[in-house]
């Protein structure tokens, strides 16, 4: 379903207000949907479908996952976290997995971008070199 111009400038109106200091409160987006619910005004079907759409691109955006071989040691923790709460600003959600298909180093992915340094994508890239 193809949704209005009208209903997208609804529900950037309702995003932009969710928001405190640049970054999303989920109190006020329970609050926001709670009482657009409530009152239910025109086209409040499309608006909530889009401003569903920002929260959850918004809450991409702001989720980090590092991979490593074996598990992460506090300190390499810390520096992960230091290095892209400086590239990506405050408020970053970031979870340490281990995966030993990596075989070394670390791949990091935030949001839509990966940061690939482990054994095995050098060797993927080594491969497809060839």
């Amino acid at each position: 379903m193809k949704t209005s111009k009208q209903a997208m400038r609804d529900g950037k109106a309702l995003f932009l207000a969710c928001k405190v200091d640049g970054m999303l409160d989920e109190g006020r987006v329970r609050e926001t949907v709670r009482r657009v619910l409530e009152v239910r005004p025109r086209g409040y079907h499309g608006a909530l479908g889009y401003f569903r759409r920002l929260v959850k691109l918004d809450l991409d955006r702001r989720a980090a996952v590092v991979e490593s071989a074996v598990p992460a040691t506090p300190a390499l923790e810390a520096s992960v976290r230091e290095h892209l709460s400086r590239r990506y600003g405050p408020g970053l959600n970031i979870r340490f997995e281990t995966r030993p298909s990596l075989a070394g180093g670390l791949r990091v992915r935030v949001g839509s971008d990966i940061y690939d340094g482990s054994v095995a994508g050098r060797l993927e890239q080594l491969a497809s070199s060839l």
